[in-house]
């Protein structure tokens, strides 16, 4: 029984995709920001030219 215990609290695996998990996690959240900020420029232009056209 001590090997097993031995075994599994030195068992870093879960801890690695923890970690990847993080990761990911943190990149959407920038991902989702940026891409926010880059929309709402992009309406912008669009309604510019729309009106550039329209007249």
């Amino acid at each position: 029984m001590s090997n097993f215990m031995n075994r599994f609290l030195k068992d870093e695996s879960g801890a690695t995709a923890i970690e990847y998990g993080l990761i990911a996690a943190l990149i959407a959240v920038v991902l989702v920001g940026s891409l926010g900020a880059v929309g709402t420029s992009l309406k912008g232009n669009f309604e510019k030219v729309a009106l550039a056209v329209k007249v």
